[in-house]
């Protein structure tokens, strides 16, 4: 079991760091389209990094079923962490809405909303650690 943990962390730190990246993406791409700047290689980036990022978001899911199965699902902890990855994967598909929007040049918000919606993940990812880590009930 220690090498599906293993996996399951490497596939959760690939996703993660796709869930910090691709908002910088949105940021870089709505300042350059007002700036009149060519964005067309950030459509490209945002894509192929979404893609990357469901992968690896789809390998953490699997492998933390397996562990589930393997451990057993007891502790209030664990119940409190699958909340915030169910928060997380909530995240993700509203980062997908976001990719739609930018493919169709219909991406409306601001470079400063998409700061601040670079944080959400972070709130979220946080609480996951502390639950996993610690186990505090």
């Amino acid at each position: 079991m220690l090498w599906i943990k293993a996996f399951h962390i490497l596939a959760m730190t690939s996703w993660m760091a796709g869930i910090f990246y691709l908002p910088r993406i949105f940021v870089h791409y709505v300042e350059g389209a007002e700036a009149g700047q060519d964005v067309q290689r950030l459509e490209i980036m945002a894509g192929k990094l979404f893609g990357f990022m469901s992968l690896m978001a789809l390998f953490t899911l699997g492998l933390g079923t397996w562990l589930w199965l393997g451990y057993g699902f007891s502790g209030g902890w664990l119940h409190a962490k699958l909340l915030f990855v169910g928060l997380l994967i909530g995240f993700h598909f509203w980062c997908y809405a976001y990719l739609k929007q930018l493919r169709a040049g219909l991406l409306n918000k601001t470079g400063r909303y998409f700061r601040f919606f670079n944080e959400l993940p972070l709130l979220i990812f946080v609480p996951i650690l502390v639950f996993v880590v610690v186990k505090p009930f």
